[in-house]
């Protein structure tokens, strides 16, 4: 018995859909969360019409997410579809943004704002350097210490420009890898 055809998506539905994404996921991983919405909650495309997009989205240029969305909406509905894949998946974080800029420019004059923002800065970086600590623990070999080391050392300390110093540090680190991974094998 052949496979009913999926149903069909509105320009609405698809709209609302990656509006609900692009409102809630800043910063990435939404292919996870697109596949859920898209293949296995509304049915809408078939796992490999999406893993298709997913490989097409990596090797076109631009955030992967924004090619997958662009993908999903022409396949749906053709090129409407893809435009309210876009406007939905950029939207709403273009207004947040454009909101945090309007809000910033209103605060520089207000008393305090400095200090409010110092506090963000600080839960920020507590955040980074917290999740730079879970992730030092499953550090085991000294060679990816050596590497944390220098490019802590070069880049905060002696305040090197980053770029020339990663470049240098990528390759050795591979480098430090495989010959580890030789000495271990």
């Amino acid at each position: 018995m052949p496979e009913p055809d999926p149903p069909q998506a509105s320009l609405p539905d698809i709209l609302r859909v990656f509006t609900a994404m692009g409102l809630a996921s800043f910063g990435g991983g939404l292919a996870g969360w697109m596949h859920r919405e898209i293949v296995e909650r509304r049915r809408w495309m078939s796992e490999e019409g999406f893993l298709a997009g997913v490989a097409l989205g990596q090797v076109l240029p631009g955030p992967n997410s924004v090619n997958l969305a662009l993908y999903i909406g022409q396949q749906l509905r053709g090129v409407p579809g893809a435009a309210m894949a876009f406007i939905g998946i950029l939207g709403p974080p273009f207004v947040v943004i454009l909101g945090l800029a309007l809000l910033y420019s209103w605060g520089t004059g207000v008393a305090g704002f400095a200090v409010v923002l110092g506090g963000v800065a600080a839960a920020g970086l507590a955040n980074s350097l917290a999740t730079g600590l879970r992730t030092a623990r499953r550090i085991r070999d000294l060679s990816s210490w050596v590497v944390v080391a220098v490019t802590f050392i070069t880049i905060g300390l002696l305040r090197w420009p980053m770029i020339p110093v990663v470049a240098v540090l990528i390759p050795a680190s591979i480098a430090l890898a495989w010959a580890g991974g030789r000495a271990r094998g």
